[in-house]
């Protein structure tokens, strides 16, 4: 198994064991009738290293990052194209049934 992998096993179990742990120290205080104030050091700084796996080893599992390039998608257009937004144009508009309305007007006054 992958180093990487490993890490995020051990960083998800890491934290779903910090989970378990905060649930029994709640049980706990509500069994001695005591007042919840914060979570032992302990259950935090092991939720936050088992977060740090986790993350460390999700980006070295994903693989190798590659760079975006838009530049060459973008030499072949012009400033008029990157201008033209065609996924805006709306053609069922209320300025059809405005000017509908109008038109039948005009019909019934004639």
């Amino acid at each position: 198994m992958d180093f990487s992998k490993l890490c995020v096993f051990f960083g998800l179990a890491a934290m779903l064991h910090a989970a378990y742990s905060a649930t029994q120290h709640r049980t706990y205080l509500r069994l001695t009738e005591q007042e919840f104030t914060i979570l032992p050091i302990d259950i935090i700084v092991q939720c936050f290293f088992g977060l740090i796996f986790t993350c460390y080893g999700v980006v070295h599992v994903a693989g190798s990052f590659r760079e975006i390039c838009a530049s060459a998608e973008l030499e072949s257009k012009t400033w008029d194209m990157l201008g033209n937004r065609q996924a805006f144009y709306s053609f069922c508009h209320r300025g059809m049934a405005i000017n509908y309305r109008k038109e039948e007007e005009e019909e019934e006054d004639s």
